[in-house]
């Protein structure tokens, strides 16, 4: 999830390889659905690494395993 203090700077939707975040009405968001936090692609969330105001945090509300997170990224990669 991208909290509040979100800046609009845009470095974090280019660097997302499942194009899982996108301009929302006021700030960046993530479409859960698309969400792996990176894995298989990266070790870390790009997001993540490349926010300069640290905004990105695990959203409580959406837990997932590294094996859902694969799985999603498996089909994901297949669309």
């Amino acid at each position: 999830m991208i909290t509040d203090e979100c800046i609009n700077c845009d470095v974090c939707e280019p660097v997302c390889p499942n194009k899982a975040i996108y301009q929302g009405e006021s700030i960046f968001e993530i479409d859960p659905l698309r969400c792996t936090e990176c894995v298989g692609h990266f070790d870390v969330p790009q997001c993540v690494a490349v926010c300069p105001v640290d905004c990105i945090p695990l959203n409580p509300d959406v837990v997932e395993t590294r094996e859902e997170l694969l799985l999603k990224y498996e089909k994901l990669t297949k669309e």
